[in-house]
């Protein structure tokens, strides 16, 4: 659809740095979405990149949803009942999303799952899955639950909620799929950052771990990727490119682009298990076709792709299925050479996506560096063969993890896009694979007065037209209401795939009434403005008319370089574009000012779109323009040169989509409901499993815990007969009616038995925790009792303790004892079935102020200053008048003075009353002194006060 688009996505792609920092705790995630499996990546704070592990631990999940009556399955759990109940699995949906009901590959889908049943949408001409009577689940419903769960991993592994996320779509996807991806992921409630193309992805990060080795020289590389449903071959560009914000980067520019829609390994798959059925009716072992059992045929499809596996490392393998039909087991060989017959037409179609890369880029094999292989299915040693004799390389390139690639390169793009964190700079040049032109009619008069239609091409965006990039087309000859078509271009045999190629019909309203309004200017056209975005979706941003009129100029106008005027093709009617004679054209972005931020795109993408003709007439005009500003910049005083005024005006637009419609809103919100149904039917049904199991494990553990011995001896026969009667009666209920009770029924029960047992549990836990307590609290007692000892043996000019603190010390340990003592003399005269009153919190609170008091001396201790030393007289010396005068003199200049803190000091310890404890010294009020701890007293906390005491004197 081409109007304003709801789903908006950002420009600009970059790589994160080794060392990237957060600017936001907001992780963000990305989704490599293929046809069979599908990998996440998230970028988090303090986790760079990192491949999102599922509930099984495995870092890929199968793209499968099973809806059961009453739940739902996804991933690796839904498979496991595809091969009991295949009709109640949805799989490869990517094959469906975004299709009429006409397509091939809608066709190809019923025929290999005919287990489904497909209805028509009536209003969009999709299909829908049937599930009941009354329900049907979109193709876009069903991918939006798999969207909705791989953000539930992605959130269980981070550890956080998230909301942005890239996702990956197939090169080859149109319009109409990649706006189906989109609603998928509305309808999951995920904010699309961007859709990547999966071989974008790709190169990107393989460009981002070799951005050493980019440099000027071009560097063209092919990624050959083989998945399950399809093949693409793209050639990428890398380079060094100079830009205006970051100076020189690198870039990658996608090239070119050959795909196969339907070459995959899901095809080989499906060749294998048809020859499995084969065998199997060979064999006779039962009446019955084994291909008319669906369920027999998933079990068969199941054993072919481990078949396939296993054939790729070996020459014969056998395949073996218990059971297949009627208790029926089923055993054969298969070889590869067999397996690489059965697919040998598949083989031959290897090399047709490479040699469309080449043509749709303009290359040949010899400019190509090298052949890098990507994607599951190019791990069949046929394939890698074909692909080699075909690029007629030395060897083609395993350097890139063939299965994450996309994700880590969509998660880097991610990471950038989010603005939550510090990246540099890569360039990324998308391409468009299909292109896309711009289709009227209009009514000519010949010169003998007959009327004829002459019918007009515009091509807006060529095949491998570089995107994001905005394009606008002018209309000149039109002064009344009037229609065009947006069409995809030449499509050669491709267009059966599309349906219709016909986009969209635009029908203009309001471009008659907007000429009479303005009869006194001259028009410029009728502008149409086209915006190709981040994600590959064709949106027409507005259509308007543009007039002007003469005044004095007084405002340098603003250019805009962003948009590219599309030019009429060589030899058609100059219907757009032409002007008057002896009127010079002025490109688009002197015709009109508008607000920058309108228009701003990607500067790269702006350079690299233009056409050579604009780009040069744009040069003209810049040059033109700069040199009216100097002009008016030396004169001006001057009067201003005599200018047209712009004027413009919107168009009412009507669009009349012709690909696949797009759901109204109100679909969008039933679909939404539908889904937040299901979640907080999972949600409802997981709190009440939860609640189940804890009260049947209570049941079970409490029913064995009373005849464990330390469970015994602090409960009374009554009290176990109670206990046990209840948790009987508690179990025979669970036997008849709990399996089906409620949620709050289970959890109403659970609470009545937790605080029948609540006493019994807390006797148990007090007495496991009483000599462990008991231990320290007496080793704490010891400890501050011998440190106390040792302050008090200090000399009393040497004390640096007031009598304030070690009384208040002493007083701690004293009552500590008595408490001590007390309580468990009269915890041993009670009964171990009575509520006891020696509570280990209780122990805890006490050891803790013995280690505040302690510690709060040794830090007073650590940082006090010594008291100074009288020099000794000399008694040998001769004593004269002045030799003692000359003695006094110098012994009083080493007097050292009492400071403000000695005397303060001074005055605490002549003070007489206990006071608690205050605040230590700190290292800012006095200087610390060296000293040596043993390494028992580091243990202990508590320091020898006496060798402290001694290496202070």
């Amino acid at each position: 659809m081409l109007n304003p688009s709801p789903y908006a996505t950002h420009s600009h792609t970059h790589t994160l740095l080794p060392s990237f920092f957060s600017i936001a705790s907001v992780a963000v995630m990305s989704v490599d979405l293929g046809s069979e499996w599908m990998k996440m990546a998230i970028v988090k704070p303090g986790v760079p990149m990192e491949i999102v592990l599922n509930k099984e631990s495995r870092r890929k999940t199968p793209v499968a949803v099973c809806l059961k009556e009453n739940e739902r399955l996804f991933g690796d759990g839904a498979l496991g009942v595809s091969v009991k109940n295949p009709k109640v699995v949805y799989r490869y949906l990517q094959n469906l999303v975004g299709k009429r009901v006409v397509n091939p590959q809608v066709v190809e889908y019923q025929k290999h799952f005919p287990e489904h049943q497909l209805e028509r949408d009536e209003k969009r001409d999709t299909v829908n899955f049937k599930y009941s009577e009354e329900i049907n689940y979109s193709p876009e419903e069903l991918l939006g639950m798999v969207l909705n769960y791989s953000r539930g991993l992605a959130q269980d592994f981070a550890e956080q909620p998230i909301k942005d996320v890239v996702i990956t779509v197939p090169a080859f996807f149109n319009q109409a799929e990649r706006r189906a991806v989109l609603q998928a992921a509305q309808v999951a409630g995920l904010k699309v950052l961007q859709l990547i193309n999966d071989n974008t992805a790709v190169a990107l990060n393989y460009g981002v771990f070799r951005r050493k080795d980019i440099n000027a020289t071009a560097q063209n590389v092919m990624f050959y990727d083989m998945g399950s449903g399809s093949t693409t071959a793209t050639i990428v560009t890398y380079q060094t490119v100079k830009t205006k914000e970051s100076g020189t980067q690198p870039q990658l520019q996608i090239r070119g682009v050959g795909f196969d829609r339907t070459l995959g390994g899901f095809e080989m798959e499906l060749r294998l298990r048809d020859h499995l059925a084969k065998l199997f009716n060979e064999q006779k072992k039962s009446k019955k076709d084994v291909r008319e059992n669906l369920r027999a045929m998933a079990k068969l499809l199941k054993e072919a792709q481990r078949l396939k596996t296993v054939l790729s490392a070996n020459a014969e393998h056998g395949a073996q299925i218990e059971g297949l039909m009627d208790d029926i087991d089923f055993k054969a060989k298969v070889t590869r050479a067999e397996f690489e017959a059965l697919c040998a037409d598949l083989f031959d179609r290897v090399p047709a996506p490479v040699k469309d890369a080449l043509s749709s880029s303009e290359m040949s094999m010899d400019d190509i560096e090298q052949v890098i292989l990507v994607g599951g299915a190019t791990r069949v040693p046929k394939v890698q063969e074909v692909l080699l004799k075909a690029v007629q390389k030395e060897e083609l390139g395993k350097n890139i993890n063939a299965d994450e690639a996309a994700a880590m390169g969509a998660v880097y793009q991610a990471a950038a896009l989010s603005k939550a964190f510090k990246v540099k700079p890569f360039l990324v040049r998308d391409a468009a694979v299909f292109p896309i032109q711009v289709e009227f009619s209009r009514e000519t008069e010949e010169e003998d007065g007959m009327k004829t239609t002459k019918h007009n091409k515009r091509i807006l965006f060529q095949r491998m037209a570089p995107y994001p990039q905005r394009k606008v087309i002018t209309f000149n000859r039109y002064t009344d209401d009037f229609t065009f078509n947006i069409n995809y271009g030449d499509l050669k045999d491709m267009r059966h795939i599309f349906g219709s190629s016909n986009l969209t019909t635009v029908r203009l309203s309001g471009v008659g009434s907007s000429f009479k309004k303005h009869s006194d200017a001259e028009s410029k056209g009728i502008k149409a403005h086209f915006n190709m975005d981040e994600s590959g979706v064709l949106i027409l941003d507005r259509v308007r008319q543009m007039c002007s009129n003469l005044h004095f100029r007084n405002v340098f106008k603003y250019v805009h370089q962003d948009e590219e005027e599309v030019p009429p093709e060589a030899g058609k009617d100059q219907d757009e574009q032409e002007e008057k004679p002896g009127e010079k054209q002025e490109p688009e972005e002197k015709k009109e000012a508008e607000p920058q931020a309108e228009e701003q795109t990607d500067k790269a993408d702006g350079a690299e779109g233009k056409s050579e003709n604009e780009g040069e007439k744009s040069d003209k005009d810049e040059k033109e323009i700069k040199g009216e500003k100097a002009e008016e910049g030396k004169e001006e005083n001057k009067d201003k040169p005599q200018k047209k005024s712009k004027i413009s005006e919107d168009v009412r637009v009507e669009l009349v989509v012709n690909d696949v419609l797009d759901p109204s809103i109100d679909d969008i919100d039933s679909s939404t409901k539908k889904l937040q149904d299901l979640t907080n039917r999972d949600l409802q049904k997981h709190e009440r499993e939860k609640s189940l199991n804890s009260l049947e494990a209570f049941i079970f553990e409490t029913q064995d815990k009373l005849y464990q011995e330390e469970y015994q001896v602090v409960v009374s026969e009554q009290e176990k007969e109670e206990i046990s009667g209840k948790l009987s009666e508690a179990s025979n209920w669970m036997d008849e009616e709990g399996y089906t009770a409620s949620t709050k029924e289970l959890k109403e029960k659970f609470s009545e038995l937790k605080k029948l047992c609540k006493a019994m549990f807390f006797r148990v836990e007090e007495r496991r925790k009483w000599p462990e307590r008991l231990a320290e609290l007496d080793r704490m007692l010891n400890q501050s009792s011998f440190f106390l000892t040792g302050v008090k043996l200090i000399p009393e000019s040497d004390q640096i303790f007031t009598d304030v603190e070690m009384k208040t010390l002493e007083k701690v340990i004293n009552e500590t004892t008595v408490w001590k003592n007390e309580t468990v003399a009269e915890q041993d005269k009670r009964s171990p079935t009575e509520k006891p009153v020696l509570l280990s919190k209780e122990i805890e609170a006490k050891i803790s102020l013995l280690e505040r008091e302690v510690n709060y001396l040794l830090n007073k201790a650590k940082f006090a200053k010594p008291k100074p030393k009288p020099k000794p007289k000399d008694t040998n010396s001769s004593s004269t008048e002045n030799s003692k005068t000359s003695n006094s003199t110098a012994d009083s200049e080493k007097v050292i003075p009492p400071t403000e803190e000695s005397a303060a000091k001074d005055e605490a310890d002549a003070a007489e009353e206990v006071s608690p404890a205050g605040e230590p010294p700190t290292a800012n009020e006095q200087e610390p002194m060296t000293e040596t701890v043993s390494q028992d007293a580091k243990k202990t906390g508590i320091c020898d006060i006496q060798a402290l005491y001694a290496h202070r004197t």
